[in-house]
């Protein structure tokens, strides 16, 4: 199976999936992004991209949104930690879940590794602009998350993102069991929970490699 050909429907049916509004996983991840700190340098350059992102969203394409919004969005955040992860972009990724193969090139994925990616610690996400009839993102994004989720052998839960022109949906995903998150919308004053969220997700991220590293040291 091909990422970018799932749909919702299709994994709910193949992997029993359950669809849940009540997911701890994702709750608790929106909650600490809630309390996040913003600098005034951070608030002050998120309201000049706010503006460009309001004159253009209708007109980008999916390039054009990336290189103008989401790459300075994630660049804000400047995910890695001491050369032990990073965020990849198109790269090839793919595993068995269930005995079925499942592959693709996530628009994005923070995973282990310097240069290369190794093993995907959390989020995923599928970019698509505004006005976009083609595919189903949530289900794109969920399919790379469950082959994420193989890959760690379901020790935690896998987290993830899908973007369309100037709404983002968080996810998380924990055995069978995902949860989707009301659209944030990156026009109004959600802007700045988004750049709270992210930056909760790398602390995750450090956490749970430093976690790795400790256990792999007894």
């Amino acid at each position: 199976m091909v990422f970018g050909e799932c749909t919702l429907e299709e994994l709910d049916k193949l992997f029993n999936l359950k669809p849940s509004n009540q997911l701890p996983a994702l709750l608790d991840w929106l909650k600490l992004g809630k309390k996040g700190a913003i600098s005034r340098r951070e608030r002050d350059y998120l309201s000049k991209l706010q503006a460009y992102l309001q004159d253009n969203v209708l007109n980008w394409n999916e390039q054009e949104l990336v290189m103008h919004f989401i790459a300075p969005m994630f660049a804000l955040v400047q995910f890695g930690y001491e050369h032990k992860f990073n965020l990849f972009a198109e790269r090839a990724f793919g595993g068995k879940v269930e005995g079925i193969v499942m592959n693709g090139n996530p628009d994005g994925l923070v995973a282990t590794g310097y240069r290369q990616p190794d093993k995907p610690y959390f989020c995923f996400q599928e970019y698509k602009k505004e006005k976009d009839p083609n595919g189903d993102p949530a289900g794109q994004a969920l399919a790379a998350m469950l082959v994420a989720q193989e890959l760690n052998e379901h020790r935690f839960p896998i987290y993830g993102c899908y973007i369309q022109g100037r709404m983002w949906f968080f996810m998380a995903l924990q055995g069978k069991e995902y949860a989707i998150s009301d659209s944030y919308i990156a026009t109004q004053e959600h802007i700045f929970d988004i750049l709270r969220i992210l930056k909760v997700l790398k602390q995750m991220i450090i956490d749970r490699v430093l976690a790795d590293e400790a256990a792999n040291t007894v």
